[in-house]
This record gives structure tokens, C-alpha cells and sequence, in this order.
């Protein structure tokens, strides 16, 4: 007969095959707390936001019959506007939920006092806000009242209560609080595109001004001073007269090319003739870098995205040459399905930051107006990688000179 018998370690241990518990953890976590707070904050702000929007549209619709209904009914809406912003500030601090915000309300700029009246009066927004409001009353108050009841009698099973009940309000969020389609996001990008591109133009339009004032400007009055002063010296004093006209000439060429340097920058003759390829191969001579100019296209684009693409690349060089310390550099292009790709690679030193407020950062504005892309690779070392994705447009029809039009009209009137 066999009898088992338990062995104890000396000292008074646990016995051999026992294990420790694992520690004392709270039923619920952060997460579930948040989500009771949201869930039984939501009744009291469901009763107050109901009843604040039955009143406005009760009001605003007895009203409607005479002019006082309708500010009623916009600065309502306008109401609705900034609470919605609220509850999707309390959703994204304790549910987690992460919703964009809606585009701002246009302001009509042209029309009187209804005419701005009736903007506000037609704000999809503001409205869907109020039906938000109507429609998390009795959500609210079915979900808050089971969460207590839960919190009671079904304490283990309350984390997966209060998820599924927060499930239903952050349906109501991204449904009623949310931007209504992409058209909205989309109207958003495109204001900020066009803020992008006004600021651009007003800043070569002060660069251009700049310019001439400081440049061609200054030795066109210089050269008038000094022909003037030749033509009172000329019988007095010819030899005189003769070294006037000498600098004057000087200073005529002087203002030419200044001139012709200013023509290049606002947009180039070879670009408009030529195409990109022998317009960047010109810019590239021009680098203090050796640069390898490599363009692949069938066909021109339209010539507005000729002109981005080719002033990014030109102030893509210029950065070579000025702050890259770079060997030698490449310029890519391509066509890639409706996109028109642009590839700038130096071998310098590397560093450069879009983020860091240099020029990097106004061409990636410059090409967002235009859905386009500016990424940036360029780690400490180098080599420093740009690429530029600019949409791709047909060319509509091939310009025309001036001089061209003026030989076809010869040819017609000779003939």
C-alpha cells in the first residue's frame, strides 16, 4: 500500500507546484471610465441642448412671418455651429473619436443685410448640428440610465456595455457632426490653395517691383542724367562729352540685361518655345553644379503646369548651388499615368527641412494649389532627394508669337 504524501521546502515555503496570482487590477480601465463619463455626461447636455433647440425653432418659426424670424433662425444655426464644435471636442477627449472639422460658413461679400441672412439660413451644417441635438435625447437617456442600472447589477459586464453604447454615439457623431461628403474638405483645401497661390503672386508681384525699382529703374535715370550732362558738355568739352556717352552706353547695356534677366525669371522665351527639356537644360548651365538633365515626355503639358514644374526646378537648383555643397546633381522627369513626376537629387551634405520655414516649404504650397506634391528626403550626410508630383493637363492649344502671327499675315498678303 502506497500513500502520497506532499512535499513542503524548508521554511515554511509554498508547496512545489504552486504559482503566484497575478496582481489586483481595476474591473474597468481608463478607457471604460472615459466612456462611463462621456455616457452619463451626455443626459444632462441631451436635455439642455433639446430643449435650447425646441425653443429657437418654435420661436424662429412663429417669428417667420415678420423680419425679426429669420436672425432668429441664423444666429441659431450659428449656435448649433459652435456647440457641435464642443461635443466633438468631448468625443475626441474621451471616446477617442477623431472627426475633422467642417468648412467655415461662406460669408456672402456682395447682397445687403438678406442676402447674408439667407447664407446663414442655408448652412447644412448648422442644421444637421439641431438634428444631431433632437436626435441624442433619447439615445442619451436610454444609454445613460442602462449604464447606472449596469454599473449596479452587472458590474464584471459594464466595459462591454458602455463600448457598444458608445458605438451608437459615435455613429451619431460621424453621421451628423462630421463634414457632410468630400465636397467639404475638398472646398476647405482649395480656399487654403487659394490663399497659397494669392500670397505667391503678391510676392512676385513686390519681387518684380522691387527689382525694377532697384535695378533697370535706377540706371535708366542714371543714363538720362548722364546724356543730359553730355549735351551741355558737347561743345565745350567733347572729349568729356565722349566719356559721358561712353558710360551712358554702358549703362544702357547694363539695364538690357537686367531687363532680359527679369523677362527670364517672370517666364522664359525657350520655356515658351522650346518645351521644359531645353528650358532646364538652360537653367542648368546656369548652376554652379554640375547637373544631369534627363526629360521624358511625348508630349508638352498644359503651360501652366510647364511653368510650376519649371520654376521648382529652378529654385531646386538654386538651392544646390547655394546651400548643398554638393558635387553634382539630376534632373528627372516623366509622365506617370495623369501625374507629371519631377525628381531633384544632389549628392551634398544633406539636412534640408520643408518644416523649418525655408523655401522648401513655399514650393510645397506653390505645388498644393495645384494638387500637387513636394516630398522631401534628406538625411544628415545627404544625398538629398526632391521629388514633385504636379497633375497632369493637356495642352489645350500651342502658343503663338507674335512674330509668327505677323509672317502668316505677310504670307497671306504677298500671296
Amino acid at each position: 500500500m502506497t500513500s502520497s504524501t506532499s512535499t513542503t521546502p524548508a521554511g515554511g515555503g509554498a508547496p512545489e507546484g504552486w504559482e503566484k496570482p497575478p496582481p489586483p487590477r481595476p474591473a474597468l480601465d481608463a478607457r471604460a471610465w472615459r466612456e462611463c463619463a462621456y455616457l452619463l455626461l451626455s443626459f444632462p447636455l441631451a436635455v439642455v441642448t433639446f430643449v435650447c433647440v425646441v425653443v429657437w425653432i418654435y420661436a424662429g418659426a412663429l417669428l417667420s412671418v415678420t423680419v425679426v424670424g429669420l436672425p432668429v433662425l441664423a444666429a441659431g444655426l450659428a449656435g448649433c455651429r459652435r456647440v457641435g464644435a464642443w461635443e466633438r471636442a468631448r468625443a475626441r477627449a474621451l471616446l477617442g473619436l477623431s472627426v475633422d472639422e467642417p468648412s467655415a460658413l461662406p460669408r456672402a461679400r456682395e447682397g445687403g443685410l438678406l442676402t447674408r441672412l439667407w447664407s446663414g439660413l442655408r448652412d447644412p451644417v448648422g442644421w444637421r448640428t439641431a438634428l444631431y441635438f433632437v436626435v441624442r435625447l433619447p439615445v442619451a437617456t436610454l444609454t445613460c440610465w442602462l449604464t447606472v442600472i449596469a454599473g449596479v447589477v452587472a458590474w464584471p459586464a459594464l466595459p462591454w456595455i458602455v463600448r457598444w453604447f458608445t458605438n451608437v454615439d459615435r455613429a451619431l457623431v460621424r453621421g451628423l457632426l462630421s463634414p457632410s461628403d468630400s465636397l467639404e474638405r475638398r472646398i476647405a483645401e482649395l480656399e487654403s490653395g487659394r490663399a497659397a497661390v494669392t500670397d505667391t503672386a503678391n510676392a512676385d508681384l513686390r519681387r518684380i517691383e522691387r527689382d525694377l525699382h532697384d535695378g533697370a529703374q535706377a540706371r535708366l535715370v542714371a543714363l538720362a542724367m548722364g546724356l543730359g550732362m553730355a549735351k551741355e558738355t558737347v561743345l565745350r568739352d567733347p572729349e568729356a562729352a565722349a566719356r559721358l556717352v561712353d558710360e551712358a552706353h554702358g549703362e544702357v547695356k547694363q539695364a538690357l540685361r537686367e531687363l532680359r534677366d527679369l523677362a527670364r525669371g517672370i517666364h522664359p522665351a525657350i520655356l515658351t518655345d522650346r518645351g521644359l527639356g531645353p528650358a532646364l537644360s538652360a537653367v542648368a548651365s546656369r548652376c554652379t553644379v554640375p547637373v544631369t538633365v534627363s526629360v521624358e515626355l511625348d508630349e508638352r503639358p498644359a503651360d501652366a503646369i510647364e511653368g510650376i514644374a519649371y520654376f521648382t526646378a529652378s529654385e531646386l537648383l538654386q538651392n544646390v548651388s547655394k546651400h548643398s555643397g554638393a558635387h553634382q546633381a539630376t534632373v528627372e522627369v516623366w509622365r506617370a499615368g495623369d501625374r507629371l513626376m519631377m525628381q531633384v537629387t544632389d549628392d551634398g551634405r544633406g539636412g534640408a527641412d520643408p518644416t523649418a520655414g525655408s523655401g522648401l516649404a513655399g514650393l510645397a504650397d506653390r505645388l498644393a494649389a495645384v494638387d500637387g506634391l513636394l516630398a522631401v528626403h534628406s538625411p544628415a550626410g545627404g544625398p538629398t532627394t526632391v521629388t514633385a508630383e504636379l497633375p497632369w493637363r493637356a495642352r489645350t492649344a500651342p502658343p503663338t508669337r507674335l512674330a509668327d502671327t505677323l509672317a502668316e499675315k505677310n504670307r497671306g498678303t504677298t500671296s
